[in-house]
């Protein structure tokens, strides 16, 4: 009976752990700004944490499975022009990309993990 308490008691503690997506964290930049990946309001979003825009929000994704996902990218470079956004996580690598006309002049960029 005890052994099955136990049991009971530690697969209801497991339960009440919440799993990270592999895109959450801290990730440097082509730009030798680092970035933070954050869950927020059901998606994900991406923030400057060092730089000019140190505080901004720069997009947001959504996974669509398989390592990938999509959303919106600001650009403020550009004045905070807003594209559309793709990114795919590979290892310690995520592709994002940002695209305007439908898909005709995109942008794109690798963060490696910190």
């Amino acid at each position: 009976m005890k052994r099955l308490i136990l049991a009971a008691a530690l697969g209801l503690g497991m339960g009440g752990i919440a799993h990270a997506d592999p895109i959450e964290g801290n990730w440097k930049m082509p730009s030798g700004y680092n970035a933070k990946i954050a869950s927020c309001g059901g998606a994900f979003c991406l923030t400057y944490t060092t730089g000019p825009h140190k505080g901004k929000t720069f997009g947001q994704m959504q996974p669509t499975g398989k390592g990938k996902y999509a959303g919106t990218v600001t650009d403020y470079t550009k004045g905070g022009k807003e594209y559309s956004g793709k990114g795919a996580l590979s290892g310690n690598t995520l592709s994002v990309s940002g695209c305007v006309l439908g898909g005709l002049i995109c942008r794109s960029q690798s963060l490696t993990r910190l």
